[in-house]
C-alpha cells in the first residue's frame, strides 16, 4: 500500500479530532455545538500542520533521497554531486550532503581513471612508435646483410655500425623508461649530499666537448665570483638533470650558436640556469615539454635523436629535490630552462 501525506494527515486529523472530541465531552458544561465546533478546529488545524509537515519536509526529503538514490544507480554522478537543499527546515539534509559527497568522490575517482585510461592508451602507443622506427631499420639492415651483402666488407660495416646505432637507440629508451618509472614509484631513492654545482657542471660539459665542437656551437661555463655554489642534492640525479638539459640545448642549437650555463646565488637557494641560442619554442608548447615522448617538432626532434624522455625525467628528479624546471623561451632566439636548490652555507663546507 502506498501512503501519501493527504492520506496520512487525513487519518491523523480525524484520530486527533476524536480523541479531542471525546476528552471534551467528559465536561457537563461543553455543550453540543461546542464539540462540533471543537472537532471541526482541531481536524481542520491538525491536517493542515500534519500535511504540510509530511509534505515539504518528510514526503519531499525522501523523495529527494531516492531520487539521487536512482542517479547513483544509473551512475549519473555529476547531477547527483550538484544536488543542493533548497529548505530552510530539512531533517535530511546531513544525508543529502554525505550522499552528494560520495557521489562526487566517486564522480573524480571516474574522472581520473579516465584519464589514467587515456595516458596508458598514449604511452603505449607512443612506446610502440618510438620503439618501431630504430626495430625496424636495425631488421632491414641485418636481413640485407643476411640476403648476400655481408660479403661486401664495405657495406657490411656501414650496416653493422648503423644497426648497432638503432640497437643504441633502443637501449637508451628502455633505461629512460626504467628511470622514470623507478623515480615515479619511490624504488630509486635520492641520496643528497653536498654538490659543488661548478664542479659538477664541468664534469658534463666535458662529455660534450666534442659534440659542441663538432655542431660548431661553443659550450661554456660562466665564472662566478663567488667560490661557494654548493647545494644540497644527490649529485648524480641532479648530473642526469645537467646531462639531459646541455644535450637538449646543443640538439636544438644551430652551428655558430651558444650554450651558457650560469648560477644565480642567493643567501637561500642557488639558480642554475642553461641557456642556448637554439630554435626556441612556440608559446603554446612549453606547458608541454616536460610530458613523456611531447616533440614540438615530431620528425625534426627524431632527427635529432634523444628518447622524448629527457624532459620528463628532469621534471621528476627536481620534483624530489623539491623543485621544479622553469622556461623561458622566444622562437629564433633561444631558450632558458632553469631550476632552483637549497644553497648549503658556507660555514658547513
Amino acid at each position: 500500500m502506498v501512503y501519501s501525506a493527504r492520506f496520512l494527515a487525513l487519518l491523523l486529523a480525524i484520530s486527533i479530532a476524536v480523541v479531542t472530541t471525546l476528552f471534551l465531552s467528559l465536561a457537563d458544561s461543553v455543550d453540543t455545538n461546542a464539540l462540533i465546533v471543537t472537532s471541526l478546529i482541531s481536524f481542520s488545524v491538525s491536517y493542515l500542520t500534519v500535511f504540510m509537515v509530511l509534505e515539504f519536509v518528510i514526503f519531499r526529503g525522501i523523495n529527494k533521497i531516492n531520487k539521487m538514490m536512482n542517479k547513483l544507480m544509473k551512475r549519473e554522478l555529476k547531477s547527483v554531486a550538484k544536488e543542493k537543499s533548497n529548505s530552510i527546515i530539512d531533517p535530511f539534509e546531513k544525508l543529502n550532503r554525505e550522499i552528494a559527497a560520495f557521489a562526487q568522490l566517486q564522480q573524480n575517482e571516474i574522472d581520473e581513471l579516465k584519464k589514467l585510461e587515456v595516458f596508458r592508451k598514449e604511452f603505449i602507443a607512443n612506446v610502440s612508435h618510438e620503439l618501431k622506427t630504430p626495430i625496424f631499420a636495425a631488421q632491414g639492415f641485418v636481413h640485407t646483410l643476411l640476403d648476400g651483402a655481408m660479403n661486401d666488407k664495405n657495406v657490411r660495416e656501414k650496416f653493422l655500425k648503423k644497426a648497432a646505432k638503432s640497437l643504441d637507440g633502443i637501449d637508451s629508451l628502455v633505461q629512460d623508461l626504467l628511470t622514470l618509472s623507478q623515480i615515479e614509484t619511490g624504488d630509486i631513492k635520492m641520496k643528497f649530499d653536498q654538490v659543488d654545482l661548478v664542479k659538477l657542471c664541468e664534469e658534463v660539459v666535458e662529455q660534450f666537448e666534442e659534440k659542441a665542437e663538432a655542431k660548431k656551437v661553443q659550450l661554456k661555463i660562466m665564472s662566478h665570483k663567488q667560490s661557494n655554489v654548493v647545494v644540497r642534492a644527490d649529485p648524480q640525479r641532479i648530473g642526469q638533470v645537467m646531462t639531459n638539459l646541455i644535450s637538449n640545448a646543443i640538439n636544438y642549437t644551430p652551428e655558430d650558436g651558444e650554450v651558457t650555463i650560469s648560477f644565480d646565488v642567493g643567501k637561500k637557494n642557488i639558480v642554475t640556469i642553461v641557456k642556448d641560442t637554439g630554435e626556441g619554442i612556440p608559446q603554446e608548447h612549453l606547458h608541454r615539454i616536460f610530458q613523456r615522448f611531447y616533440r614540438v617538432d615530431k620528425s625534426r626532434s627524431r632527427e635529432k635523436g634523444g628518447t622524448g624522455l629527457g624532459l620528463a625525467i628532469v621534471k621528476h628528479i627536481l620534483e624530489s629535490h623539491g623543485s621544479k624546471a622553469e622556461v623561458q623561451s622566444e622562437v629564433g632566439k633561444g631558450s632558458e630552462f632553469s631550476f632552483k636548490l637549497p644553497r648549503v652555507p658556507e660555514n658547513e663546507d
